[in-house]
């Protein structure tokens, strides 16, 4: 049978440091690894000396104040003894270290600069050693204790400015009846300032189209030269971002975070600006954007919602009216439908980009004076964004302005605006010069053709239809434009008969219905002019004695039979009528007036020639 003779080892445990300080509490525990559950008795030794022993206990553990150590460093060990006279080995010695000044730990926070309201502050008590201590932290007053913790840092969530001032903190370990505490540290000032808000801007447009391409950026206004990393956040119905490569990864804790409205939004680490090159539906969505330096972050921006909708459509139309007289004044106005920034326009007449497009910068091609080279079918485009990102065209939009005293006319018979459905038409082009190399040409359903059946200068329809309504001019072999007249086809039973010229300023004006089956006028007639009646069932005619540029407008007639269609009637002043008269009767003497100014000219100069001679052989007799 073999016996152990192998003695057992014991081992010192020191609670709560090898490194505490004067006043302490210090425990050591002789554990005798191996021993059994036998009773031992404890011989603890001091500074190396194994013969005397420093103390004997019964128990494991023996405490006392670090005070009552005399030196600043001792060494103890341990022995254990059964009543059988059997004897553990003596343990390794333990260096126990005591400093007699009281540990102030030191306070630092993260971020060290200024603090943002919305984030929070780090606080760190440092403490050496670090083993075994609590911590106390302390805010506007060292009594005034907000907060134990197990370890050394303490996070301060910064609500508003208040949350900033004086902080302290101090350490503390021990039983209940001899607990140390350290000194207070100094105090640290945590500065707060209102965290600044970022704000995100959309180039061109929050609405936009389909293949542009939009720039988002993310400004934060804050003082100096702090350099910002940004995070955008996307609210949308659709995951296009989701497979990124640049998704965000690090979370920047902001105050004010609805968790049930961005669930579903997916952060972006990016730069301060965002170009989304080609945008298509799939980019519609919320944008937010956050900065972040350090560990504090700006208040998240409102969220800025894009709008994604398929091609953009420009749209033209004209103020005041289309027709016109030479001298008027008319602005066409393009527009986006559903946006307004951004954009510049380009203008066409006839499918020929116009050279002054620049004009219609704003939207507005305003032409003022007009002139009768001016007549046509106007179209505009919108562009926006580099690269540029173009509209479609817009609407046609005719301008017909009339001239006066023309020497080319547009004769129509019979002579009247509106017609019926099944009636025939004659038109012609007369020049009072050459009635060669006119024809006539019209605009109907947005489409620009000659007349269907035309002899020489003579347009002649059989048969009406509502598909003949539209403008009828006299145009010549290089493209000139003269006399645009509209022309109105009616499938129901009355007409409004007018003149189908401009009435001259001064003239009267005549109206008068007309009925389909008697082809005669209608003795009851109510007249309408833009709308409003002006003139009850008195009579069937209407007489407008002395025209004025107020009668200009849209006039219509309304009968127990039926009502007609809408005709323009335009007014021009009779002042254009004298002037072009006389510019014309001067154009035409030109020839003789001039030869005649020269002759006198020339008899002048011979009879001042002669008198000069008189006076100078006066002199000299």
């Amino acid at each position: 049978m073999c016996v152990n003779t192998e003695r057992p080892k014991p081992v010192v445990k020191v609670s709560p440091d090898q490194r505490v300080f004067r006043g302490e509490t210090v425990t050591l525990t002789c554990d005798i690894q191996g021993g059994g559950n036998i009773q031992w008795t404890y011989s603890w030794f001091k500074d190396g000396d194994t013969h005397n022993p420093y103390r004997t206990t019964t128990t494991t553990v023996i405490s006392f104040r670090a005070d009552y150590v005399s030196d600043s460093v001792n060494k103890y060990s341990c022995r254990g003894e059964r009543s059988d006279s059997q004897r553990s080995d003596i343990s390794a010695a333990v260096t126990l270290t005591v400093s007699g000044l009281k540990p102030k730990p030191e306070l630092t926070s993260d971020p060290a600069g200024a603090a943002l309201t919305g984030n929070t502050v780090t606080l760190t008590c440092r403490m050496d050693p670090s083993t075994g201590w609590h911590f106390y932290w302390y805010k506007h007053t060292p009594n005034s204790e907000t907060k134990k913790t197990e370890t050394n840092s303490y996070r301060v969530k910064i609500d508003s400015v208040s949350d900033g001032g004086q902080y302290w903190c101090r350490a503390g370990r021990g039983k209940p009846l001899y607990y140390y505490y350290t000194q207070y540290s100094d105090a640290l000032w945590v500065n707060v300032t209102v965290s600044p808000k970022a704000v995100v801007t959309v180039r061109p447009d929050e609405r936009v189209f389909r293949g542009e391409t939009v720039t988002l950026r993310c400004d934060i206004k804050w003082g100096g030269d702090t350099e910002w990393t940004y995070r955008w956040e996307i609210e949308g119905t659709n995951n296009w971002y989701r497979n990124s490569a640049d998704r965000c990864t690090q979370e920047c804790s902001t105050s004010g975070t609805d968790n049930q409205t961005h669930r579903n939004a997916v952060s972006w680490c990016s730069t301060q600006e965002w170009n989304i090159s080609s945008v298509d539906h799939i980019h519609s969505g919320k944008y937010t954007c956050t900065g972040q330096k350090n560990t504090q972050c700006s208040q998240r921006s409102d969220a800025v919602t894009l709008n994604v909708s398929a091609e953009a459509q420009a749209a033209v139309r004209v103020s005041p009216q289309p027709w016109l007289t030479e001298g008027d004044s008319v602005t066409l106005i393009c527009e986006v439908t559903g946006s307004s920034t951004g954009w510049t326009f380009s203008w066409f007449r006839d499918d020929d980009h116009l050279s002054d497009s620049s004009r219609g910068a704003g939207g507005s091609y305003t032409l003022s004076p007009a002139a009768l080279q001016h007549t046509g079918v106007y179209t505009c485009r919108a562009e926006r964004g580099r690269p540029a990102y173009y509209t479609n065209y817009s609407n046609t939009q005719p301008l017909w302005i009339t001239g006066v005293s023309r020497s080319v006319s547009l004769v129509v018979s019979p002579s009247r605006s509106q017609h019926f459905s099944s009636d025939s038409l004659s038109l012609s082009c007369e020049d009072q010069s050459n009635s060669a190399g006119w024809t006539v040409r019209r605009y109907t359903d947005r489409n620009t053709q000659d007349c269907s059946k035309q002899t020489g200068s003579t347009c002649r329809i059989v048969s009406l239809s509502t598909s003949d309504t539209g403008v009828y001019w006299c145009q010549s072999e290089s493209g000139e434009k003269r006399h645009p007249l509209n022309i109105t086809v009616h499938d129901g039973d009355v007409i409004l008969v007018s003149s189908v010229d401009p009435v001259i300023e001064g003239d009267t004006l005549t109206l008068h219905c007309l009925h389909r089956s008697t082809n005669s006028p209608i003795l009851r007639a109510d007249f309408y002019k833009d709308g409003s009646l002006i003139q009850n069932q008195t009579t069937g005619e209407m007489n407008i004695t002395t025209v004025s540029k107020s009668h200009e407008g849209f006039y219509y007639c309304k009968t127990e039979r039926g009502q007609s269609l809408h005709s323009w009637i335009s007014v021009r002043g009779s002042g254009q009528i004298f002037v072009f008269n006389i510019l014309s009767f001067l154009l035409a003497a030109c020839p003789y007036l001039l030869s005649t100014i020269v002759l006198l000219f020339k008899c002048y100069r011979a009879r001042v020639t002669s008198a000069e001679g008189q006076i100078k052989y006066a002199v000299t007799e």
